[in-house]
């Protein structure tokens, strides 16, 4: 996942964590450090109190409620902070944001890198003194899939469980500070961050017509699964090309590489992808598509990534039958958000 810059309030958060006594300086500058590092000040006997909160809270986390976290009030992210106790490190899943209602997907990581699991909100403003709103709840969206669904790139113990999102309203292009408030049994995590959104973006949107082009399918390489798909084992869509079914069928299109992903979060998505072909396959139209040339990153990217102005991966857009765009997902999703989205093609 992408690590997300706090240049203003990650200063700010440490400040404020450092004078309420409940946490050091130290612990809240590490939430500024990568997601798999540990944090000098960080004792084996902090981590081993940690996990317990880490590993029981991820039922609670699908379904935070509005009412465990404070009114934003007018209130800066600054005066929000004072309410933190401790501080953990955003990693964002999503890079891409315009005007409007945007999607972030996001995860969180605790000084020691375990990943961070409670209900979980989102906090914007214009900077960290300027009057933010929320909270926007940032539900857990599972990524766990059965071991039969599971890939050799998303086999190994301790990988990411969930993923959070939350809709975030951004009125006009420009950078926004984002806080999100975790509740936990030792009160409130603070995690902080900035987003930029861009005026406008090429990507096609919910609402227009997908793209009409040919993706990659058995017979097109033919029968070569190396030049079709980097999962271990190979998974079962490719056998249409969207040209073929883009207007007539419901589609499920997945660009992604599990072998060769930037964001680490391929694999996982496309277990997802998976998993959920076997509810709804037989109704939706699923479609995998690499994105580098012969699938090798020193080639550069597929045509069809070009077509739709894609340079990151993942990217899921679910199209209905008459070829409209009814969802788009960036980067990490679980399979709640997934579920949703292929029922919105079958409507």
């Amino acid at each position: 996942m992408r690590s997300v810059t706090a240049r203003r309030l990650v200063p700010l958060l440490a400040l404020v964590l450092a004078g309420c006594g409940s946490a050091s300086a130290s612990s809240a500058a590490s939430s500024s450090a990568p997601a798999h590092s540990s944090a000098a000040a960080s004792s084996a006997t902090s981590t081993a109190a940690t996990a317990p909160l880490v590993l029981a809270g991820l039922a609670a986390a699908e379904h935070p409620a509005s009412s465990q976290f404070p009114a934003a009030n007018g209130r800066s992210l600054r005066k929000l902070a004072t309410l933190v106790s401790s501080s953990a490190q955003l990693g964002a899943a999503t890079g891409t944001f315009i005007p409007g209602l945007q999607r972030l997907a996001f995860g969180l990581n605790t000084s020691s890198g375990a990943f961070l699991y409670a209900p979980t909100a989102v906090y914007i403003s214009r900077g960290a003194g300027a009057p933010a709103r929320g909270p926007y709840l940032a539900p857990a969206d599972p990524t766990v899939v059965p071991l039969a669904d599971r890939s050799r790139q998303n086999a190994g113990p301790g990988g990411l469980q969930a993923i959070y999102a939350a809709r975030l309203p951004v009125p006009s292009a420009g950078t926004y500070t984002i806080l999100a408030l975790t509740r936990t049994s030792r009160g409130l995590v603070g995690s902080p961050g900035e987003i930029a959104v861009a005026r406008s973006s090429p990507i096609p949107a919910v609402g227009q017509r997908a793209p009409d082009i040919a993706t990659d399918t058995t017979a097109s390489v033919g029968g070569k699964l190396s030049l079709l798909t980097t999962r271990t084992p190979p998974e079962s869509m490719h056998s249409v090309s969207l040209r073929q079914v883009l207007g007539k069928r419901p589609v499920a299109l997945l660009f992604s590489t599990p072998q060769y992903c930037v964001s680490r979060v391929c694999g996982p998505v496309t277990d997802v992808t998976v998993a959920l072909q076997h509810r709804f396959g037989h109704r939706i139209a699923f479609i995998h598509q690499e994105v580098y040339a012969e699938n090798q990153p020193s080639h550069g990217l597929r045509a069809q990534m070009k077509a739709f102005h894609l340079q990151t991966e993942p990217w899921l857009f679910a199209i209905n039958r008459r070829g409209i765009i009814v969802a788009r997902l960036e980067g990490a999703f679980g399979t709640t958000e997934l579920a949703a989205a292929l029922r919105a093609a079958l409507r």
